[in-house]
């Protein structure tokens, strides 16, 4: 009846969640999976998948995802863990801070970024600077 055998744990299925085209959405939302705009998003989105914002799509806000594609518009604060993808038909405003950057020519991109790796990498520097200039 009982036994030491642990069950398998269940592959989880990244679910893919749509704000369709002519849905407006004001407000928070938090997710496990990816999740693709086509509509209007104005508010806070956090997921641990990706973000497409298609090209009729629109957000708002403040979007925190692991990878992102944007093809619409984007107004405020993005923060990709991983890659930022913009495509051509992109316009993006705000502040960004990501893992890494791709930006297809003729994508709209007037915002702050700051790339996480980068900073990283440019603080070891100083840190190996300053520790040559003590010992100097």
């Amino acid at each position: 009846m009982f036994s030491n055998k642990e069950k398998p744990l269940k592959p989880r299925a990244m679910e893919r969640n749509v704000v369709a085209k002519n849905t407006s959405i004001t407000g928070d939302i938090i997710s496990e999976g990816d999740f693709r705009i086509d509509g209007t998003l104005e508010g806070t989105l956090k997921t641990n998948g990706r973000v497409i914002i298609g090209v009729e799509g629109a957000v708002k806000g403040k979007v925190e995802s692991k990878n992102a594609d944007i093809e619409g518009k984007f107004s405020g604060e993005l923060l990709v863990h991983e890659t930022l993808t913009i495509k051509a038909t992109a316009n993006i405003s705000g502040e960004v801070i990501i893992g890494k950057l791709s930006v297809e020519p003729g994508a709209v991109f007037n915002a702050s970024c700051a790339m996480k790796g980068a900073v990283k990498e440019l603080n070891q520097h100083e840190q190996q600077r300053l520790l040559s200039e003590k010992t100097a």
